[in-house]
Parts: C-alpha cells; sequence; structure tokens
C-alpha cells in the first residue's frame, strides 16, 4: 500500500488571512467612526461589532487594538470600547495642526523640479468627485485618504504621512452626510482637482491658498457645518 502523504502545510497566503481580516475590520471601524456611524461616549461591544461584520471576535479585538494605539478608541476593560467625544476645540486643534503641516508641503510639491508624478492624481481626484457626486460616502472617505496621503508620500517625509494620517483619524466628518444628502459635497470633491492643476502648474502661492481653503471647507465638514456658520 503506498504510504498517504502528509497533509501539505498551508500555503503562506493562507496563513496571511487574519491579518486580511483583522485590517478589513480596522478600515470598517475606522470608516464608521470617521462618518460618526458609532456615537461618540458610548460603549460597544467587541462580540456585537464582530457579528455585524461577519468576522470571529479575534480580528474585531485586534483592530479596536490598533485604533487604540491611533487615538481613535478608548478601551473599556471586560466591556469594549468606546469612540472618544471631540469637542470643538478638539476639531479646532486638528484643523490648525494640518493647516501647519499641509499647506506648505503642498506649495513644496508645487515647486518641485519634478512635479510628473502629481499628475496621476488628477484621475483619483475626478474619481473621489464622482463619489462625491453620487453620495457613496465609503468610496468618497477612502479615496479622499489615497488622495492626501498618496500626495505626501511624493515628498519622502515618511513622518509626515503618518503625522497627517492620525490626524485625520481623529477627526469626524459628521456633516459628510447632511452635505451627500443635499447634494453638496461635490464641491469637496472638486477643489482636489483644483489642487492637482495648481501643483502640476508649478504655481505655490496658488496651491497653497487651495489648501488652505480646502482645509477650511474640511473643518466645517467635521462639526457638521459650512465654514460660513462657525
Amino acid at each position: 500500500m503506498t504510504p498517504s502523504r502528509p497533509a501539505a502545510a498551508p500555503a503562506r497566503g493562507a496563513q496571511l488571512q487574519s491579518v486580511s481580516l483583522r485590517q478589513q475590520a480596522r478600515e470598517a471601524l475606522r470608516t464608521r467612526i470617521v462618518l460618526g456611524q458609532i456615537e461618540p461616549g458610548q460603549v460597544e461591544s467587541v462580540i456585537n461589532v464582530a457579528s455585524e461584520l461577519g468576522v470571529s471576535v479575534t480580528p474585531v479585538r485586534e483592530a479596536v487594538m490598533d485604533l487604540a494605539n491611533l487615538g481613535m478608541v478608548e478601551i473599556i476593560r471586560n466591556r469594549g470600547f468606546r469612540v472618544p467625544v471631540l469637542t470643538d476645540h478638539d476639531l479646532e486643534e486638528i484643523f490648525r495642526l494640518r493647516t501647519m503641516l499641509e499647506v506648505p508641503a503642498m506649495a513644496e510639491l508645487a515647486g518641485l523640479a519634478d512635479r510628473a508624478p502629481v499628475a496621476g492624481f488628477r484621475q483619483l481626484a475626478e474619481q473621489l468627485t464622482e463619489a462625491a457626486r453620487e453620495g457613496d460616502l465609503v468610496p468618497f472617505l477612502d479615496l479622499d485618504r489615497q488622495f492626501h496621503l498618496g500626495l505626501l508620500e511624493l515628498l519622502g517625509n515618511h513622518r509626515l504621512v503618518a503625522m497627517v494620517g492620525q490626524l485625520r483619524d481623529q477627526a469626524r466628518m459628521e456633516g459628510l452626510q447632511k452635505l451627500a444628502d443635499q447634494g453638496e459635497l461635490t464641491q469637496s470633491g472638486e477643489e482636489h482637482i483644483a489642487i492637482v492643476e495648481a501643483i502640476v502648474a508649478g504655481d505655490e502661492e496658488l496651491t497653497a491658498e487651495l489648501m488652505r481653503k480646502h482645509l477650511t471647507h474640511s473643518r466645517g465638514i467635521w462639526a457638521g457645518r459650512t465654514e460660513g456658520d462657525a
């Protein structure tokens, strides 16, 4: 009788599945938090979230730990987690820090001798604008994150990218749904196209002005109002 072969070891790709679930759970929670779909201050059960996402508790628990390290959630021992309540002062701090970091960074991009890689972001900005026009908030947020962090990555400063990414995560887009319902989110998308065009044209001053206005507009969305209502 031919001896049976031992069971084959799991492929390397298969061993990464749990990591993939962890990442998917983290991104799903990140989106819910940024959109304000998880009520700040309310304790959430990891078990309930896992059930909603259709996965086991382990990847969700790991995702919550990741988000806690980013300051997006607070872990409540033996109960779950909660999203911190942000005051208007908290949002103002985030806005000022992002302005200090991103406005000069975008102007620096416009001043580079080789701005060819920036042109590729035009398509991303158009996709983002289309998502805004259709009111597709989840793709909008994902594309918006890719756009801003992707442009920053062109400067080769990984600490800058990490800092801005964390600041983005700590803000809330409470006014995003309202703008989408009113059909006014498209303006935010179109601002990205204008920023790309200014950078490609090498206009540092215009780039800085457009980026500053874009962040001011975003600041209103975080608080659920337009900047004129502040």
